[in-house]
């Protein structure tokens, strides 16, 4: 079955698109040309990973002590004979001088007693020592391991304050973190997902092009509804290499296609995103096969339940083309771009497929795999569907691949696609 739907080549606008968007060249395509104005819409939002979304404010308690400077090593060199984690919680500043610590601790221990004051003086050669957390050690042990240390009187001064467990993601969180708990510092990484600059690099790259990319997998996804064999939904693939971003797929929904009664769910192998990756997969085989003079025959099936052929315009003017990058491995390094967070099932797929990157447009809290919040979390009209968290499957440690995520909010300019189920797998 075949859509009438597209508008490409044929009816393109005489606009063409800008030469330039961004750090890569855009490849003029007949899918595209007509697209010009799709450039630079939308708003490109980063997706925070589980940990990121669960972890960041996990509070623990922690020990600090205070002692003479000359003491302070005695005080770290007992740590680590104790342990052979030399510092549990790197993140934070091991030793504190009085007027480094944070307001309100400061005024705390600064007035419990004469000595205390005197801690407190400008020239005061005193630290607060930041130990171990509480449930590393008990008090009468840490009170008799600090006894030991020459310098130190009999009342040792020892108390437990609450610290972040996790290191921050940026400077200004440590340097909130500092004022509210124990002195913070931000070694300009993210121990619970990627780079900061590294999704800043990537956002500036893609940003001005989201839009037209996700304008032709809207396109599909029109054409495959208005073809009756799947729902409003759809997905193109793109490679960005060498300063160029070139069309590789598209894909729509195709879970209707042999299934006219439509019940249940329809073929889960009709998903966008698994057509599409087969088609680039296909793509290479037969350039493989071209390669070492072998024939490429597709098999002709009563009924295909992967449904990886060809089935609207667009999806055939992509697939009869020659991959930009036939030496490539899988899906190693493009980026997708898809109506709908991908369901579980297809997030897998972009992970198994080595995916670099992936972006969609409308979020499926109850059915979708990429994102990490909450599901339903603040929808009254998902409260009945119950929640439970996202699975954030694009970057989790137990997995042996991660890639970039982004939210899009399309612009005005997309042209808007039927409403699906809450409860549709895309």
């Amino acid at each position: 079955m075949m859509s009438n739907t597209f508008t490409g080549a044929s009816e393109a606008s005489s606009e063409k698109l800008p030469e330039l968007t961004g750090p890569d060249v855009v490849q003029p395509h007949a899918l595209i040309d007509d697209l010009p104005n799709q450039l630079g819409g939308g708003v490109l939002i980063p997706l925070k990973t589980t940990l990121e979304i669960r972890q960041d404010h996990t509070i623990v308690r922690a020990y600090i002590t205070r002692a003479p400077t000359k003491s302070a090593n005695d005080i770290i060199n007992m740590l680590r004979a104790r342990s052979a984690e030399t510092n549990s919680l790197p993140h934070l500043r091991r030793c504190s001088k009085p007027g480094d610590l944070p307001a309100h601790l400061k005024a705390q221990y600064m007035n419990e007693t004469a000595e205390s004051r005197q801690v407190h003086t400008g020239k005061s050669t005193w630290l607060y020592i930041l130990l171990c957390e509480e449930s590393e050690c008990g008090r009468d042990e840490m009170l008799q391991l600090l006894s030991e240390i020459e310098g130190l009187d009999n009342d040792v001064f020892l108390e437990t304050i609450p610290v972040p467990l996790i290191p921050p993601t940026s400077q200004i969180q440590a340097a909130m973190w500092s004022s509210q708990f124990w002195p913070c510092v931000y070694r300009k990484n993210n121990p619970l997902g990627p780079h900061p600059a590294m999704v800043g690099r990537a956002t500036e790259a893609l940003k001005d092009e989201t839009g037209l990319w996700m304008s032709l997998a809207h396109r599909v996804a029109h054409s495959v509804h208005a073809a009756g064999i799947g729902e409003p939904m759809g997905c193109v693939i793109v490679q960005r290499e060498n300063g160029k971003a070139e069309l590789v797929a598209a894909a729509g929904d195709a879970r209707w296609h042999h299934e006219p009664e439509r019940d249940g769910t329809g073929n889960t192998m009709g998903h966008c995103v698994l057509r599409a990756i087969s088609m680039v997969a296909q793509k290479l085989v037969r350039h493989e096969r071209k390669k070492a003079g072998l024939p490429f025959v597709q098999p002709t099936l009563e009924f295909d339940c992967f449904e990886d052929k060809p089935l609207v315009e667009e999806e055939r003017i992509l697939f009869d083309e020659e991959h930009p990058n036939s030496e490539g491995y899988l899906c190693h390094g493009l980026e997708l771009y898809t109506t709908h967070e991908p369901c579980v099932q297809c997030s897998m797929a972009i992970l198994h497929s080595r995916m670099a990157k992936v972006v969609f447009c409308n979020r499926m809290p109850l059915t979708g795999g990429i994102a990490s919040e909450q599901r339903g979390e603040g929808n009254p009209e998902l409260a009945e569907y119950g929640g439970g968290n996202g699975l954030g499957l694009f970057w989790r440690r137990e997995l042996n691949w991660s890639l970039l995520a982004w939210e899009w909010e399309a612009s005005d300019k997309v042209k808007h696609l039927p409403p699906v189920a809450h409860m549709t797998h895309a």
